[in-house]
């Protein structure tokens, strides 16, 4: 007969684990500690099993014979209940090991560390995932869809970080495409918002170009009253054409000071290609009065904590200020702009030339397939070319 409340109520433990049945499969089973466990024994593919429905009370009478009557309903239809429970027992595992933070983590160290990115572009990539980390860094990847993902970026949006939450978005989209690459989701809603986030008009760095302007800036960068490393940092960031974080990450071992040659590693480029940088005898002496203080044995630009590191990102630009120059006037990535300008406006020197001096690819596909010399002659002569111009420039304004 079909069991009771009261009758459940009354079991009380023995010495050996003993049953009560219920019906259709469905019984009590009270072990030595007292508790009382609901079981279904059931027949499937030919061989008796049993599944662990829960204890009671937690799992009242009425609803163990819901649950008794679900998974019968299921053996009908040719499922396993128990199998069943075992997928969803491991699934929810993977998702749990699967989450947004740990597949993030697994791209950046497994995919673009080993890939030899420039470490400016991995600690981006680490930035983006803290950013999203509050809001969907714990969810498995396949809980994510792409309301989730947008709601944390327009908390960016909010912000102003119009341009952040771009990134924020591609980063995403990356780590989604290496999860189902690898098996751990099925799709990317990150692609879906590509475009649901506002697009500001683009703005381009701060850079003098102006004669006048640039001899003014000059002169000031001769007074700075500074940090030396700031002031051979600001000396030599006009006459080299490089970006701030080129330079900011040169290492001694790089240069060849004898023969004025800066040679870059690939890692460290945006175009991931290595350069190499004709340095002119001004550029030359003040390397050499900096090597000869010793500051250390690796960064040329260390910071001013821990010679282990270098110099700021923010470095150069806060000297700007100081100096009276407004960060709508000039940056430190602007003097490319600078050089750019006014070497072609010169018209002493082919175009292609001062592209490479930039390390800039071709936008057109087939003038950079048939364009392959690096001009390095006509580039020496005009990095020497351009220090004296800029020596000029100083001594007139």
């Amino acid at each position: 007969m079909p069991l009771t409340v009261t009758e459940i109520k009354a079991f009380k433990p023995k010495e050996k684990p003993y049953r009560k049945a219920d019906g259709k499969g469905l019984y009590v089973e009270v072990p030595p500690n007292g508790s009382k466990l609901w079981r279904l024994k059931y027949r499937f593919g030919g061989k008796e099993k049993r599944l662990a429905l829960g204890s009671w009370p937690e799992i009242s009478l009425a609803r163990a014979r819901e649950l008794r009557d679900e998974a019968r309903r299921k053996i009908a239809e040719g499922i396993d209940p128990s199998l069943e429970r075992r997928r969803e027992k491991a699934k929810a595992k993977l998702g749990a090991s699967n989450t947004f933070v740990a597949i993030a983590e697994e791209y950046i160290e497994t995919k673009m560390v080993k890939e030899g990115r420039a470490e400016g572009t991995l600690k981006k990539a680490r930035w983006f995932l803290d950013l999203l980390r509050p809001a969907i860094g714990n969810m498995p990847l396949i809980d994510i869809d792409p309301q989730m993902l947008l709601a944390a970026l327009r908390k960016l949006e909010a912000k102003g970080n119009y341009e952040t939450a771009k990134k924020c978005r591609s980063f995403a989209s990356r780590v989604f495409r290496y999860g189902a690459a690898t098996g751990r989701c099925q799709n990317d809603p990150a692609g879906i918002l590509r475009g649901a986030l506002t697009s500001v008009k683009a703005k381009h760095y701060a850079a003098i170009l102006e004669p006048k302007k640039l001899g003014e800036l000059l002169k000031a960068i001769d007074d700075y009253q500074g940090q030396p490393i700031t002031q051979y940092a600001l000396y030599i960031a006009p006459h080299v054409f490089v970006r701030p974080g080129e330079l900011r990450h040169a290492e001694w071992d790089e240069f060849d000071l004898g023969n004025g040659i800066w040679r870059i590693p690939a890692g460290k480029m945006k175009s991931r290609r290595p350069h190499a940088v004709p340095l002119s005898t001004q550029v030359v002496g003040w390397l050499s009065e900096l090597r000869a203080l010793d500051l250390s044995d690796g960064y040329v630009f260390p910071s001013f904590y821990t010679p282990n590191r270098p110099m700021s990102e923010n470095t150069v630009n806060v000297a700007f200020r100081r100096m009276g120059f407004g960060k709508e006037e000039v940056t430190a990535h602007g003097l490319r702009a600078t050089a750019s300008t006014l070497l072609n406006e010169s018209g002493r020197w082919q175009p292609d030339a001062i592209e490479r001096a930039l390390a800039h690819g071709h936008s057109d596909a087939v003038r950079g397939a048939y364009s392959r010399g690096s001009y390095w002659d006509e580039r020496v002569k005009m990095a020497q070319w351009w220090s004296d111009y800029l020596d000029g420039l100083q001594v007139s304004y």
